[in-house]
């Protein structure tokens, strides 16, 4: 049924792809089927996060730049705020990256996170993986910004780039141990603020002490993203990294949680919370919740 669809995609179709990702996105009819014949794709996957205000946006602009300057080909997911109204994306930093649209070899893809809690959209895990199905040389991930509870995308993404600026330091502290858990390669934007070198410095002796966890220092790398200065020295460090990247295990844990979660709506199929309420109400005072649950299990 989805054979034309997923060789349209592998051929570059891009409107095919938009399509595709829109079913995904809003679980039409099939999408499960169309996820099930995906060929295993092992393009690299690049995520952006850090806290908001950091300039990811701008970075991520900046970065198919460089890409594109090498000849490279990148698909780029942009994780927005939703609105609390209809859940839609609140497109606006999508401004920043408005002269790609017309690049074939760029593709662009707003999501919302509609309430997920984890920076991400609900979908991102399958909508990654059909957009590893494309063309493409790269997939960027740019998270919606909310702080530590982020560490989804370290699970996602074969490289994880934590964005944070010089007058973050408060931040950065509070938000240390789960970015330490999940940077690959710390990203100091804005640096020509004052007291960006201080910045650094420090932000190196708080890593210090999680060296141990990695085979070599987390890299920082100073940019002025705005400015496209330091571009070339992130993405330097981005392929320094891809070569040294070994198996990664928050990737089979992110795995395990969405197999779960896939698992657990499967078996919730056919159970509505007013039916249930209804029949509680029904019991009255002689209502038993373990006798009630086994009913279900």
């Amino acid at each position: 049924m989805w054979e034309q669809q997923i060789t349209e995609i592998t051929d570059g179709n891009a409107k095919t792809l938009a399509r595709c990702i829109s079913l995904v996105e809003n679980e039409a009819a099939g999408y499960e089927a169309l996820l099930q014949q995906l060929p295993v794709s092992s393009t690299p996957v690049i995520g952006i996060t850090g806290p908001p205000g950091a300039g990811k946006s701008t970075l991520v602009d900046a970065l198919i730049g460089s890409l594109r300057q090498s000849g490279k080909t990148v698909a780029v997911i942009c994780v927005d705020p939703s609105s609390p109204f209809n859940l839609g994306a609140l497109l606006g930093d999508r401004i920043r990256m408005s002269e790609w649209y017309n690049d074939p070899g760029v593709f662009i893809r707003s999501l919302a996170t509609r309430g997920s809690l984890g920076g991400l959209h609900p979908k991102i895990i399958e909508i990654s993986d059909l957009m590893k199905t494309a063309p493409y040389d790269y997939i960027i991930v740019e998270t919606v910004g909310v702080g530590q509870s982020e560490i989804e995308i370290a699970g996602l993404a074969d490289i994880t780039v934590v964005v944070v600026v010089p007058e973050a330091g408060d931040e950065v502290q509070t938000m240390k141990a789960g970015l330490m858990e999940i940077a690959d390669i710390f990203v100091v934007n804005k640096s020509d603020r004052p007291d960006a070198d201080l910045f650094v410095k420090n932000l190196r002796m708080m890593l210090a002490p999680a060296f141990h966890n990695h085979q070599l220092p987390v890299p920082v790398i100073k940019t002025v993203a705005s400015q496209k200065q330091g571009v070339t020295e992130l993405m330097e460090a981005i392929e320094q990294g891809f070569m040294q990247t070994t198996h990664n295990e928050k990737h089979d844990w992110l795995m395990a949680e969405k197999a779960y979660y896939l698992i657990q709506q499967k078996k919730m199929i056919g159970i509505n919370k007013a039916e249930l309420k209804q029949k509680i109400a029904e019991s009255g005072n002689a209502f038993n919740l373990y006798q009630f649950i086994k009913k279900y299990v």
